[in-house]
């Protein structure tokens, strides 16, 4: 259930927002989403509303195969040093992401 609501999510967006921008836009927004369910849902709710959320829905909002898909996309069509500037965007703009989800969620909630 979960996993087709992120889905759905993922879909939408990607009807609004120009290739690649609307894999990285999900990819990065379900980060930093997936930072703030670590610390927040993990500690003080069910694991089945954290696996539901977190596992479910922000598995299947974000996706590595069309990030991956995008990139070589990019390479084929000649725009190989714009699909290497793609996927570091896509890793750094993603572990940054969690990284300050995490740390708001921790000034948040201490």
């Amino acid at each position: 259930m979960g996993g087709a609501i992120g889905a759905l999510l993922r879909f939408v967006v990607g009807q609004h927002v120009a290739f690649p921008f609307g894999t990285l836009s999900v990819n990065i927004t379900g980060s930093f989403l997936m930072g703030l369910g670590f610390v927040c849902l993990a500690s003080r709710f069910d694991d089945r509303l954290t696996l539901l959320l977190m596992t479910g829905v922000l598995g299947g909002f974000t996706t590595f195969s069309a990030f991956s898909l995008d990139a070589f996309r990019l390479y084929e069509a000649g725009r190989g040093l714009f699909a290497l500037g793609y996927v570091g965007v896509s890793v750094i703009g993603s572990l940054a992401a969690v990284m300050l989800g995490v740390q708001i969620m921790r000034v948040v909630t201490s």
